[in-house]
């Protein structure tokens, strides 16, 4: 049997280079690989930075579909679909919106993979593939074995990505993690890992993917003593509930730990109720909390969001000027999203401010644009005030006040790379704004496909 997995990429502009900041390994993709039995034949290809070439043979093509990749993945799975390969697809949009995914695939996978996949593999070869899979409960991540020689040849960003741990339990408004995963969170095998990372020891630096590392404390904490016998050097996201725990960052800095992503999203308490992150203000608030971090030296990635319905003019200078006296190593300022599936989409549709019915998929939407009414402002005015704040983030003169920060050097080569990482961003300020999403070559082929109904030939 031969299996073809894709990564569809976002969107492409004709004869320009994808955006560099989005080309990290992508973990689905192995993980399908390394649960995909002996004897299969394997192909995948990146869309990111590689052409796919729909008439190489193939029985079967695997697609991972996130809500941004979705009209890509569309046309992708089309154009198999018009040479009579099924396409299965899966990921986070299949799961959000199995309904919308299956008028493009043949099958589709809802929830996680692990128990599903040999069984749809098998339906394959007897020819009764199924419309949809669906995980009754979240399953064990001891078989998850990323296979990663499906990357070799393709010129990834220099990080090794490994899962630890998946889910969340926090509820937030906005967050298609907690809608997916139901607020829990299951952890991989510590030595399976561990057995991972040995194998990444060429990478100046890992990326623990988990939405949080420290939705289980417990098991976090356990995980980072035996961690630190490794010697590696990591970065991974947090919740700001980590940072009252003097006794988790001292074993996360011991660990190797280099730096951490942590969603502040809005320096408003009444923005921060209504997302259901009302604990980023306890125990003292943010600035007990950057204390505490700073005591460790670990260096923030600190991302915000504007767009909630307290949010006005005056929220994009005080959050710049917030981030920039705290002199964070990096910082995100993007829109708000409201992505299928969450409370968050639920309550602007009911309130009827959405601006695109499904904006994922209309041809009149482009990255960075605003998909719903803002209260107090116009939803021109929201893009903007998002792009002008990471100008003034990323312009030279912060980027090299906020160099100087001991945080931000006390490390040679984060330092180093401090002037590497900032530059890529601050090239970056305006290149994804109206980046289409899909191939503009294959405008209108979706509505065709979908309009025609053209049956599939196996």
């Amino acid at each position: 049997m031969r299996l073809t997995l894709i990564h569809p990429c976002i969107g492409r502009r004709k004869d320009q280079p994808y955006i560099r900041l989005w080309q990290m390994e992508p973990l689905p993709p192995a993980a399908i690989a390394g649960l995909t039995p002996a004897g299969v034949e394997i192909k995948f290809y990146d869309d990111r930075m590689e052409r796919i070439p729909y008439d190489e043979p193939t029985d079967l093509v695997g697609i991972s579909v996130e809500t941004y990749t979705a009209k890509r993945a569309y046309q992708i799975a089309s154009e198999y679909r018009k040479r009579g390969v099924p396409v299965v697809m899966g990921g986070f949009h299949a799961t959000l919106c199995p309904e919308e995914v299956s008028q493009y695939a043949d099958s589709v996978v809802v929830g996680e993979a692990e128990t599903l996949w040999e069984t749809v593999l098998k339906d394959v070869e007897r020819k009764t593939l199924k419309p949809y899979y669906r995980a009754d409960s979240r399953p064990s991540l001891a078989r998850m074995k990323p296979q990663r020689l499906i990357y070799k040849g393709k010129n990834y960003l220099p990080i090794g990505l490994v899962e630890a741990g998946r889910g969340c339990h926090f509820v937030c408004d906005f967050c298609a993690v907690q809608t997916v995963f139901g607020h829990t969170q299951t952890r991989r095998p510590a030595d399976d890992i561990f057995t991972e990372l040995e194998q990444l020891r060429e990478k100046p630096l890992i990326f623990f993917v988990d939405d949080n590392i420290t939705s289980n404390m417990a098991q976090a904490k356990e995980f980072f003593k035996e961690l630190k016998k490794l010697k590696i050097r990591w970065v991974s996201q947090a919740s700001i509930n980590a940072a009252h725990d003097e006794e988790f960052l001292h074993l996360i800095k011991e660990s190797g730990c280099q730096g951490v992503l942590i969603g502040f999203e809005s320096l408003n308490p009444d923005n921060l109720k209504k997302m259901n992150k009302g604990f980023n203000t306890m125990q003292g608030g943010y600035e007990k909390a950057l204390a505490n971090l700073r005591k460790y030296n670990i260096r923030l990635y600190i991302t915000f969001v504007f767009g909630y319905d307290e949010d006005t003019e005056a929220s994009f200078k005080q959050t710049v000027d917030f981030a920039l006296h705290h002199k964070f190593y990096i910082a995100a300022f993007n829109h708000l999203t409201p992505f299928p599936g969450t409370p968050l989409y639920k309550r602007l549709e009911q309130d009827g401010r959405l601006l695109f019915d499904k904006w994922w998929l209309d041809d009149r939407y482009s990255y960075n644009m605003i998909p719903f009414q803002p209260a107090h402002m116009t939803p021109e005015r929201l893009q903007r005030g998002c792009v002008d704040a990471r100008a003034e983030f990323y312009n030279w003169s912060n980027i090299w006040n906020r160099s100087m920060d001991s945080v931000n050097r006390s490390s040679a080569l984060m330092w180093w790379q401090f002037y590497g990482i900032n530059a890529m961003f601050r090239r970056e300020v305006r290149q994804r704004d109206y980046y289409p999403l899909g191939d503009e070559s294959f405008s209108g082929t979706l509505l065709k496909v979908r309009e025609r109904g053209e049956p599939i030939h196996w």
